[in-house]
């Protein structure tokens, strides 16, 4: 029996959930042009306004130029020196005594749960977690099971039951609603029933905490109460790559039982030359996540003044619910159409009837562009209700 690709394909069009890739003309920035139309984007994950800076790419320049651009896998003779730097200002932004360098995120999600758990062990993964650490769990072997979303009752109920090996995964901010794990809460529960606890903070790293170092920072948690930490460094950092951080114990393990880390080339040496001047500035400029925070104030409250359904969310992501995938996307046209950049997203991303457009603020972004999204919204959202009636 053939395979029936236009049959499925028509289906997902049918339903608004066909996926179409925007074609990026211009550097990552406030200011875009996407298939030819130049427009204000927010829907970037560039949150601290480091993926076009020069230094940043000066620093990638003279990592090439000292480095070259290729290399081999890490354990044969591809990790260099700029690797192992990124690798110890990692640790130490983090306060973790090692970290270890991953070429993706999705591959650093996987490394870490198939090296922990396996046969005869346990994962519990919150509902809303992202997609590669519900892959890395199901690719693992253990017994698996999710908890309801951020609940640490839930969670307790489902570890009563666990055997073996027990690991617990979350993400640190949701990336489709924008809100925080309850990582206190998660941390009490499964230390009390001898759980390990991992933390996927994509999100989080460099916008959460007096320093930068993520939600662990920012709610004030150390290694013994999240010993697996994740983090990339294609959003905030504004380069590539991912990370885990840990104990000593636990970076030997994954260098030798992480087969995402074992089998697969490095990242550029330039990448991580580029990276130590992202995390240089993530530091030193402390005024990006000040002005971040400015501007997720000012568009939550001019949001709220509009009628829009927000949800609870501090950080950079700021989705505005519709519900229907169709309005979703219509809005989303309305908005381009009057120059600005919003996309919308739709199931199985998100639960069905929960589509949404997902706003993401960059430091990069102004008060006034922000001002620009808030006007537009103001005129484009009532004719969603006007289609309605």
């Amino acid at each position: 029996m053939a395979f029936d690709l236009a049959a499925r394909l028509a289906e997902r069009r049918a339903a608004d959930l066909y996926r179409q890739r925007p074609l990026l003309e211009s550097p990552q920035g406030p200011e875009v042009v996407v298939d030819g139309q130049r427009l204000l984007a927010f829907c970037s994950n560039d949150y601290l306004g480091l993926a076009n800076h020069p230094e940043v790419i000066a620093a990638w320049q003279a990592g090439a130029e000292r480095w070259g651009v290729g290399g081999a896998s890490h354990l044969v003779v591809g990790h260099s020196t700029p690797h192992h730097q990124v690798e110890e200002a990692l640790a130490e932004l983090t306060g973790r005594p090692r970290a270890l360098l991953f070429s993706t995120g999705y591959m650093a999600n996987l490394g870490a749960i198939t090296a922990l758990v396996g046969q005869g062990d346990t994962v519990l993964q919150d509902r809303l977690n992202h997609a590669s650490l519900l892959d890395g769990g199901l690719l693992s072997g253990a017994r698996f099971n999710r908890y309801l979303h951020n609940d640490p009752a839930s969670l307790a109920s489902r570890l009563d039951k666990a055997v073996g090996n027990t690991l617990v995964v979350t993400d640190g901010v949701f990336s489709m609603d924008g809100d925080l794990a309850d990582l206190p809460a998660l941390a009490n529960v499964a230390r009390a029933r001898g759980a390990w606890l991992m933390v996927d903070d994509a999100h989080g790293l460099g916008t959460l905490g007096a320093k930068g170092g993520g939600i662990v920072e920012h709610f004030g948690l150390g290694v013994d109460d999240v010993p697996v930490l994740i983090g990339t460094l294609g959003k905030a950092c504004g380069t590539a790559g991912a990370f885990v951080a840990g104990s000593e114990a636990l970076i030997e393990a994954l260098v030798q039982f992480a087969r995402p880390y074992i089998y697969t080339t490095s990242q550029p040496p330039a990448l991580a030359c580029a990276t130590l001047k992202s995390l240089e500035l993530l530091r030193r400029e402390t005024w990006r996540r000040e002005h971040l925070a400015a501007l997720i104030r000012q568009f939550r409250e001019g949001a709220q003044q509009l009628g829009l359904q927000l949800m609870d969310s501090p950080t950079p992501i700021q989705p505005i619910v519709i519900g229907d995938s169709a309005q979703a996307l219509r809005l989303s046209r309305l908005l381009r159409e009057r120059g600005l950049l919003v996309t919308a997203i739709r199931p199985p991303t998100v639960p069905a009837g929960s589509a949404r457009l997902r706003v993401t603020l960059s430091a990069a972004h102004s008060e006034a562009q922000v001002q620009l999204l808030l006007n537009a919204l103001a005129e484009c959202y009532p004719q969603l209700e006007n289609a309605d009636a």
